[in-house]
């Protein structure tokens, strides 16, 4: 979709962070947006805010639930009768724990929004959007943290952030074959990212509670972890959320199917994971101590 303009676009986990930064930069292209979260409180805000900038509309919405996205689709259409852009973006994570330490609700969790709020989105819109025969996109938000490379310490977002990558790559493959529709992975990157999804655990469900405590040590937020790598004399660079909303703009535009900042540096990352597991390797560096 090289013009955005008059087109429609739905963003979920869009009250703050990356979906948030999305949403604007989508009204900036001239387009109409719909905002979904589940926080109400922060959502309203959004939709407030960014209402300055041009046409919005929002819908509180647990992704987890397909009947939720049934409804946005229908509030969509209701509102502005299509969606050419539908941007399956909430996302939530739990503490760093080794897999024996986590419980099955942080996988019900973290899963629920992460994996089956994606699909929940394809299957609430992709049926309408082919329907009505025009050019869309749907892009889903992946992570470098199992899209590419997980980290061994975050292995409940990491298998679902890898779960998005190759669900995105057998849906555009057969939206090609098709329809005029495409899908597109957005690794949102360029640097740390100071998101809610480091706090993620305000918007946990009381029914998915952790069945034990979180052992210490094992959460942090955002500031703590770059004072820490500071401490032990690491400068990390943080991404502009701005910036790299109109990096995956810019990528919509040229129909990209990975759209990430820096692409070609994971290159040589994929061929030593390649060659590690040709090797019959694991490629998952050892977390020391463990």
């Amino acid at each position: 979709m090289k013009d955005l303009r008059d087109r429609v676009a739905v963003v979920t986990g869009a009250a703050s962070g990356v979906g948030r930064a999305l949403a604007k930069a989508f009204l900036g292209e001239g387009m109409k947006v719909v905002l979904a979260d589940v926080e109400r409180p922060a959502l309203d805000e959004t939709a407030a805010e960014l209402g300055a900038l041009g046409e919005v509309s929002s819908v509180v919405t647990d992704v987890r639930r397909f009947e939720a996205l049934e409804a946005l689709a229908d509030h969509t259409w209701s509102t502005f009768g299509a969606c050419h852009l539908l941007c399956n973006n909430a996302g939530v994570s739990v503490a760093q724990l080794n897999v024996w330490e986590t419980t099955p609700n942080d996988w019900t969790w973290v899963h629920g929004v992460n994996v089956h709020g994606v699909v929940h989105g394809i299957q609430a819109f992709v049926p309408r959007m082919i329907e009505a025969g025009q050019e869309g996109l749907v892009m889903n938000t992946s992570s470098g943290d199992g899209g590419i490379a997980p980290l061994a310490g975050q292995s409940v977002y990491a298998a679902s952030k890898a779960a998005i990558s190759i669900l995105t790559e057998c849906l555009d493959a057969q939206l090609a074959a098709a329809t005029k529709l495409r899908a597109a992975i957005f690794y949102p990157s360029g640097g740390m990212l100071a998101t809610g999804i480091w706090t993620t655990r305000r918007n946990r469900p009381d029914e998915l509670a952790r069945e034990r405590p979180v052992p210490e040590g094992s959460e942090t937020t955002f500031d703590d972890f770059m004072k820490g790598m500071k401490a032990v004399g690491i400068d990390l660079p943080v991404q502009d959320l701005d910036e790299l909303a109109e990096f995956a703009v810019e990528g919509i535009k040229q129909g990209d199917f990975v759209i990430m900042i820096r692409r070609e540096e994971m290159e040589q990352q994929l061929i030593e994971r390649a060659r590690k597991l040709a090797a019959g390797e694991n490629p998952t560096g050892v977390i020391p101590g463990i």
